[in-house]
């Protein structure tokens, strides 16, 4: 489900550091807006905050008429690997936010790098 949220997502930003959970929609666009000084009426970016324990996050995006604000709370004492960077905005890829929902942290030394190809690079 969270996944759908961000697919087809143009730009996607995380805040790193905890964020006051209690915050809803209104306080948090208006922490993407004054604090992040991004707009959270693009509809093609996604916005993704944690809480203090680590254990859950927001998902806001912007959908032509109003906002979409969905949580993911992990059980068993699972916990996401934020980042600890407080009062910071990060853009992340889709693959991160992958690695991100799979419990993994989202820069991955050993992860394979995309290589662009065309004929000029190749040896074919």
């Amino acid at each position: 489900m969270m996944r759908r949220l961000m697919q087809d997502a143009d730009r996607i930003f995380i805040a790193c550091g905890a964020t006051d959970f209690r915050k809803q929609i209104p306080g948090l666009v208006a922490l993407v807006n004054i604090q992040f000084k991004l707009d959270p009426y693009q509809g093609n970016h996604v916005f993704i905050f944690c809480n203090k324990k680590k254990d859950s996050i927001k998902v806001l995006r912007y959908d032509s008429n109003g906002f979409i604000l969905a949580t993911k709370k992990l059980l068993d004492e699972l916990k996401f690997r934020w980042p600890r960077t407080p009062e910071e905005v990060k853009e992340i890829s889709f693959r991160q936010v992958e690695w991100l929902l799979q419990g993994l942290e989202i820069e991955q030394k050993k992860a394979h790098h995309r290589v662009k190809t065309n004929k000029e690079n190749t040896c074919f």
